[in-house]
């Protein structure tokens, strides 16, 4: 088994694999910080309560957008693991290459779901992630990341609204019941919810007509991917586990 893990911005998600099965997923909070030893305690007692000993891991990878944490989680995993974990960056095996100007600029979150969505459904394909920000990602027919897009997230915009003004409050997240609102928190969530869905259309609409690549696949993941999915014909797949297994796919390129 291994275990692998996606560190970003607001949320860190881990997983154990035993071969492709995907047996259990942990979320934890990344602004919280916290020593080795404390994350060494969480991780092992999170496997515990799937009945996993963590002297049963055999493996692991990170990949991570946030520096600052990876001193204590690369020094739990090693200490509670007995493994040491390989870090997705330059000069690792990813099968993707990536001809945008500045290729170490692109995050480590982005290559993997690239990976991922590559490996699990062929190119060309446009890879839309749903976290902290949205991004947009394109990976060609002979898999090389091409270009990348990037916007605020619904809860960056959410928290932009309520930060930012003197009356409008922090609200759920999630699609009214109608876009004619008629109080302030239903014409928040709907100019949150429709006004993402609507980017997200006229952005894949744009890849389309810019790249000339019409046969393009549209693959989202993300915390609110399904909420926006089921809104739109113009994504084609979600899936839940594509960075995780994109972690998996990255690991047994470089370690099998």
């Amino acid at each position: 088994m291994i275990l692998v893990t996606d560190v970003g911005n607001t949320n860190m998600t881990l997983g154990v694999y035993r071969g492709e099965r995907l047996e259990a997923t942990f979320r934890m909070m990344t602004k919280t910080p916290r020593t080795s030893d404390e994350y060494g305690v969480m991780l092992t007692q999170l496997l515990k309560n799937r009945g996993i000993d963590a002297d049963m891991l055999e493996g692991s990878i990170v990949a991570s957008v946030v520096p600052d944490v990876m001193h204590s989680l690369i020094g739990a995993i090693v200490r509670y693991t007995g493994t040491r974990p390989l870090i997705v960056g330059p000069g690792v095996k990813t099968g993707i290459k990536v001809v945008t100007e500045d290729p170490r600029a692109i995050g480590a979150d982005r290559i993997v779901d690239a990976v991922a969505a590559y490996e699990k459904y062929g190119g060309p394909v446009l890879v839309l992630d749903f976290g902290t920000a949205t991004t947009y990602d394109l990976i060609t027919e002979d898999g090389k990341f091409a270009a990348g897009i990037t916007a605020p997230g619904i809860r960056i915009s959410s928290e932009a609204l309520w930060k930012q003004t003197a009356k409008l409050p922090n609200i759920e997240i999630r699609k009214p019941k109608s876009i004619l609102a008629q109080e302030t928190i239903s014409s928040m969530q709907a100019g949150l919810m429709y006004g993402q869905i609507g980017q997200t259309e006229y952005i894949i609409r744009k890849v389309k007509e810019e790249s000339k690549i019409h046969n393009l696949k549209v693959v989202a993941t993300g915390g609110l991917g399904r909420t926006i999915a089921d809104e739109t014909d113009a994504i084609d797949i979600y899936d839940s586990s594509l960075t995780l297994d994109g972690l998996r796919i990255i690991y047994e390129k470089n370690c099998r």
